[in-house]
């Protein structure tokens, strides 16, 4: 690589460090390394109802139908571990969950807040990322010179960002998929930026995991078929989030308290443990109401509370179901009347969850 090359990618890492990043790679913007794996993934239907994928098969088997002429992609981590506010986050619902009480402290169970994925506490974070990435890409333009083009891509563009950011260097695929670097674990958001300019490259990181299977073994769902492959249809994950309609009876009571996402491979992964926490302020989670107030949100109330969150994804339908499945998990006696209200509200898949959720709980109260 030049001296060119070099002083680009020295310029580019301090730019990014500059605009909050906590780690940055850079690698070929070559086809991805598991292509075919991520095409016999699809042909399995592991992908469940996420169609998008389907149709942006080809494009994310090549970067450069994302920017014509691409030589490089540049690979950027931004920790969302804001470990001390998260472990506030559903507390009273881990209690109960965990004991199988009805009340925490003498609290109902029912008055437990949701539990979440650990990054949806918090404001969205593509609005975070998004606008570093285009100041981080427009920096690679001005600082390669005339004719370099670049282009900011996160989760919402045909990329495979995960495997052009462990190829690049950013860190190794984990067993449950997850990308985990030593210094940050999985807990943190994958930004890329294709680029036309020619920075030097960075090494690949070995995979750490060893014989580590703490993340397949603590599944609730069997979600991995194998290591490294996880079918998406019994993700706890996929099914509060993307899954659209009734959840198959069969996986709800593994749901458990999960609202919104899930952790679970992640919250056991010996390299979290010591994952630097984060120092975005945005990423700062804050409370959410507990299922039975969910359950009451029209249209209107679901938008004004939730449109710049993490939680929008999973739309009123998916939420509201998803707090009909936690409420009869809980079996909590409390729940009864929001419930029972709940089998009047206009979407027939938050009436058939509230209806599952009625049948398990006490018979007097249900």
């Amino acid at each position: 690589m030049s001296l060119i090359g070099l002083a680009l990618a020295t310029a580019l890492k301090d730019e990014a460090g500059r605009l909050g990043f906590d780690a940055v790679a850079i690698g070929p913007a070559t086809p991805p390394s598991h292509g075919a794996a991520f095409e016999r993934w699809l042909d399995d239907g592991c992908a469940g109802s996420m169609s998008y994928l389907e149709r942006t098969r080809h494009d994310r088997l090549d970067p450069s139908r994302l920017l014509p002429g691409a030589r490089a992609v540049v690979a950027v981590a931004l920790s969302y571990n804001a470990r001390e506010s998260v472990a506030d986050f559903g507390a009273a619902a881990h209690h109960a969950a965990a004991t199988g009480a009805g009340s925490h402290d003498g609290e109902p169970a029912s008055a437990a807040r949701m539990r979440v994925a650990r990054y949806a506490g918090s404001a969205d974070y593509h609005d975070v990322i998004r606008p570093r990435l285009e100041a981080l890409a427009r920096f690679i333009e001005g600082a390669a010179g005339p004719g370099a083009r670049s282009r900011a891509a996160i989760d919402t563009s045909a990329v495979l960002e995960r495997d052009l950011a462990a190829r690049a260097g950013l860190g190794w695929f984990g067993k449950n998929t997850n990308l985990l670097t030593p210094s940050l674990g999985s807990w943190f958001f994958i930004g890329i930026v294709l680029t036309t300019a020619e920075p030097a490259f960075d090494e690949a990181i070995a995979d750490r995991c060893g014989t580590c299977t703490a993340c397949l073994d603590a599944c609730p769902t069997a979600a991995f078929t194998a290591p490294y492959t996880l079918d998406a249809r019994r993700c706890i994950s996929y099914l509060t989030i993307e899954h659209r309609g009734e959840v198959d009876e069969a996986l709800r009571p593994l749901i458990g308290e999960w609202e919104f996402g899930c952790d679970v491979c992640q919250d056991v992964c010996p390299w979290n443990r010591k994952a630097a926490t984060t120092a975005e302020p945005a990423f700062a989670s804050a409370n959410a109401p507990p299922p039975e107030a969910l359950l009451a949100l029209d249209e209107g109330s679901f938008r004004d509370r939730f449109r710049r969150t993490a939680l929008w994804r999973a739309r009123r339908s998916g939420l509201l179901r998803n707090a009909a499945i936690v409420l009869g998990n809980r079996r909590d006696p409390a729940a009864a009347p929001a419930l029972r209200a709940a089998l009047a509200d206009h979407d027939p898949v938050v009436r058939d969850a509230a209806a599952w959720a009625l049948s398990r709980l006490p018979a007097e109260s249900a």
